[in-house]
């Protein structure tokens, strides 16, 4: 049903459409010689008022975060809908001041909807269905902007009459406990970070569904030195002087001194502590009884102060040391040239190549600028197969004869027995929970361009639906990345089946007691398919993530298992033991050309011992 004043902005419409149509007091004036050509269109109006009975159902309304998922149907009676051109039906919110915001839903055939009663053929494609994220709804991917909204399905036929309504949904009170539904939504930027409440309740007066938008939290993170989670304040002009152009001064300085054939730098400004392909050349080195004059540079991330005395030695180090070791981009050393007889070798954290980084970025949204000179300065770098250097050549912009497939120092442990024996009994004592139990870790990347914006929309996975199916069997290990900005909360009810180990920094030992990875587009997946173990690629954005980002390869050819965007096919696949584990050995043996855990030997015999 069309209401009075619904009619009456339709009419208004036409009065500010045409020259001399106005309404004032209800009623509506029209200039004699301008008639002909208003009455045909009020005539349409008041012809379409004529079909104003129609039938609406919602069969499913269910609300996973700021994620609602709607199913039902609607048709106009009298006005067949046999086929799918018949027909388009949306969500539509309407705010205080009328303005209008439209979801377009899927037409779907009535029989998707299990019906116990039967409407008949003639409105076959009465269905529908959505899937609408209120958390990205806003503009430029914001919440729902601030207001309150009356919801309605609008129903646009184009079969023998072509008519538009607005239907309310009814009473969803039934889908709402204690008749109402709240949730909280994140947007993470590098210049704003939201939080909006939602509200969901029922309004006797639209006789719909009512959503309220508040927004409690607004944050302009390009006003912080670093991010939230750092707390540090803005370097005034004499420490970036120090940590830039009096840095390199002092490098060339001690160029005045000898380099050093036994001294060894590992450095860091990622950790707190040696850690990583790091830790385990380290080892090896220490295995192997070398008498090097160790030093350690390490810090938590680059937004950390460093202390003057410290920029001094580190100055000092890269300049006197025979070999340099990073595991990732350290733009302070950057900008150095490095002495003839010395070495900066890169280890980088990341196995095999996924998605693109570095210069294979240049040109695009946080990719680096032209002129840069963040890892051209490598002069040896380290990959797990000769497959993937010209992807590293061109992500670190070096030559191709300066990297070495020599394996990743880190996956070692993987082939290593008394090591995993060993972790694996420290974990099952320290968490006994996972005794027992099938492990699924959790392992995606993070969304967002850099540390300000960091962040993971963990409301695209169901809890519910996941506990009722797997609860059993298994556990849920979250294991995100360390930089992302939004915490998990993980609710009451489901405490004994989700576990947060997102601050667990060593994610390889995690993988040792795992029975199934779900990933996105993260390289984990190449440690992991060394365990010859089954994943899964919950990529529910990948047009988008491959629009803006990009991969060294075709995507779904590339993935070593199966693809999936909701948790319901996460389900499936997992109850089904569906894992296409037959693509891991061709994916391990392209990207690994060593597997017998000896890397970190490889590394430190042919890179710094030189033999």
């Amino acid at each position: 049903m069309v209401y009075k004043n619904e009619l009456q902005d339709k009419i208004s419409k036409i009065a500010e459409d045409k020259e001399d149509v106005s309404i004032k007091d209800n009623y509506l004036s029209i200039k004699t010689d301008r008639i002909e050509n208003v009455l045909p269109l009020i005539n349409d109006i008041l012809e379409e008022e004529r079909y104003d009975d129609f039938d609406i159902k919602i069969t499913t309304l269910h609300w996973n975060g700021a994620i609602l998922n709607i199913e039902g149907y609607c048709y106009i009676k009298d006005i067949p809908l046999k086929k799918n051109f018949d027909v388009k039906k949306s969500l539509v919110l309407v705010d205080e001041k009328q303005n209008k915001k439209t979801f377009v839903l899927e037409d779907i055939p009535i029989y998707k909807l299990n019906l116990k009663n039967n409407i008949g053929d003639t409105y076959l494609w009465a269905g529908f269905r959505g899937n609408i994220n209120f958390s990205t709804s806003g503009e430029k991917n914001k919440p729902l902007a601030e207001g309150t909204y009356k919801t309605y399905i609008n129903i646009q036929t184009k079969g023998i009459k072509r008519i538009t309504k607005n239907i309310p949904l009814g009473d969803i009170r039934d889908f709402l406990q204690d008749d109402f539904y709240s949730t909280k939504m994140e947007y993470f930027s590098s210049k704003s970070q939201l939080l909006h409440n939602l509200m969901v309740s029922y309004d006797m007066d639209s006789k719909s569904m009512l959503i309220k938008s508040t927004k409690i939290k607004d944050i302009n993170p390009s006003a912080l030195y670093g991010d939230i989670k750092n707390k540090t304040k803005k370097p005034g002009p004499i420490y970036r002087f120090m940590r830039t152009k009096m840095f390199t001064l002092l490098y060339y300085i001690f160029h005045i001194f000898p380099i050093k054939n036994n001294r060894i730098l590992f450095a860091s400004d990622s950790r707190p502590e040696i850690g990583g392909n790091l830790l385990y050349v380290y080892k090896e080195m220490q295995r192997q009884g070398l008498n090097y004059d160790y030093k350690f540079m390490f810090k938590e991330n680059s937004f950390v102060k460093k202390t003057f005395l410290e920029i001094v030695k580190l100055a000092f180090y890269v300049a006197t040391s025979r070999v340099t070791l990073l595991e990732e981009n350290y733009p302070m050393i950057s900008p150095l040239k490095i002495r003839k007889k010395a070495d900066l070798i890169q280890l980088w954290h990341g196995a095999g190549a996924f998605k693109v980084f570095g210069y294979s970025r240049l040109g695009q949204p946080g990719g680096p600028k032209i002129n840069s000179k963040d890892h051209r300065n490598y002069t040896k770098a380290v990959v797990s197969s000769r497959n993937v250097i010209p992807k590293y050549a061109e992500g670190f912009d070096i030559d191709e004869e300066k990297i070495f497939p020599l394996g990743i120092p880190r996956t070692d442990i993987f082939y290593d027995e008394e090591y995993k024996k060993r972790k694996k009994e420290e974990l099952y004592e320290k968490y006994p929970f996972l005794k027992d139990k099938k492990v699924i870790l959790f392992a995606p990347t993070f969304r967002g361009r850099g540390r300000k914006e960091a962040h993971y929309p963990i409301d695209q996975l169901d809890f519910k639906k996941l506990y009722d199916n797997l609860k059993g069997e298994y556990v849920f290990l979250f294991k995100l990345h360390f930089i992302v900005l939004n915490k998990i909360t993980i609710p009451y009810q489901y405490v004994d089946f989700f576990y947060d180990f997102s601050d667990y920094r060593e994610v390889n030992d995690l993988l040792l007691i795992t029975d199934i990875l779900i990933t996105d587009y993260s390289s984990i997946c190449f440690e992991f398919s060394l365990l010859n173990k089954p994943m899964l690629f919950f990529a529910f954005d990948v047009e988008e993530y491959i629009s803006q980002r990009g991969f060294y390869y075709e995507y779904q050819s590339f993935i070593p298992g199966n693809l999936v965007k909701n948790t319901d096919e996460i389900v499936e696949k997992i109850v089904n033991n569906d894992f296409a584990i037959e693509k891991v050995k061709p994916f391990r043996d392209y990207f690994f050309d060593y597997q017998d855990g000896k890397a970190s030997e490889r590394v430190v015999n042919q890179l710094i011992k030189k033999e």
